[in-house]
């Protein structure tokens, strides 16, 4: 081999070389094109999947229960129904009340509760209640249920005491000095006498019936559902139904009882209404 040819032969080793490397690459090309997934190479599906995940746009906001409002009631203008009368001397005792008509009745007892969340709830739901209040609860502050007044409710009579055994436990004499107080103390506060009467415990008797007649009670009320707890519960059924009377208490779960009251009514297509209103 002469010295030309010996000039010649790395340059045929680099021309060598080159192609090889030109092959790898090419090679490399074709499968990063055609077969991407075996290399780890994302997809346009998958590159759009991953900026879906990665996106903050993208996120779901988080659902938000907002509680149930009551809608402004529609007033009463038939009234279809008519009290019993008192006789031999004895009110009579309802829970309910016989109408065709969407209401239903709430008293709230006790008042022994007293925050501007009761106020506040009740005026933004536009619920009108019977207060059956008792002195031995309210003394502290009975000026709070005035604005409770202003806004459509009416106090009644709970007794001074709240002795949930007077039925057992009292005498005629007792008993009536107990309610009649009541009426006078409601009367030196809010300006009016009561015509309502809530035993304490829900209790009674015809002697107590007769004490009731004797301070100027037209009715002894009690009830057939009562929110307790925060959930509704019935002594018939499982629901509400027009005419119906509902207990409740003033109690610091006073708003998780009255949201359950309030999804309950628009759950039976119902209003609140004032017992008074149909006596």
């Amino acid at each position: 081999m002469n010295s030309f040819d010996n000039r010649r032969l790395p340059r045929r080793k680099l021309r060598i070389v080159v192609f090889i490397f030109m092959g790898i690459v090419l090679v490399y090309t074709a499968l990063v094109i055609f077969y991407p997934k075996k290399l780890g190479s994302p997809t346009a599906d998958q590159q759009d999947s991953t900026s879906l995940i990665m996106s903050p746009e993208s996120k779901p906001e988080p659902t938000i229960q907002t509680p149930a409002e009551m809608p402004l009631p529609t007033p009463i203008t038939v009234t279809d129904y008519s009290l019993p009368p008192i006789e031999n001397g004895m009110v009579p005792v309802i829970s309910s009340i016989a109408t065709d008509q969407k209401v239903v009745f709430l008293g709230i007892d006790d008042g022994a509760f007293k925050d501007q969340s009761v106020i506040d709830m009740m005026e933004k739901n536009h619920i009108k209640a019977s207060l059956f209040l008792s002195k031995s609860c309210i003394s502290s502050n009975p000026g709070f249920f005035s604005s409770l007044i202003a806004q459509g409710s009416i106090v009644e009579n709970h007794t001074l005491s709240h002795n949930t055994k007077m039925v057992k436990e009292q005498t005629y004499d007792q008993q009536k000095s107990d309610i009649c107080g009541m009426s006078d103390y409601i009367y030196e506060q809010y300006g009016y006498r009561p015509t309502l009467f809530r035993p304490p415990g829900g209790g009674y008797s015809d002697i107590m019936r007769q004490a009731a007649a004797d301070c100027g009670m037209k009715a002894i009320v009690t009830w057939i559902a009562k929110v307790n707890g925060g959930s509704m519960q019935y002594q018939i059924g499982d629901k509400l139904r027009p005419g119906d009377i509902v207990l409740m208490h003033f109690r610091p779960e006073f708003k998780q009882d009255m949201q359950a009251f309030i999804d309950a009514m628009i759950a039976a297509g119902l209003q609140t209404e004032l017992l008074e209103d149909l006596l």
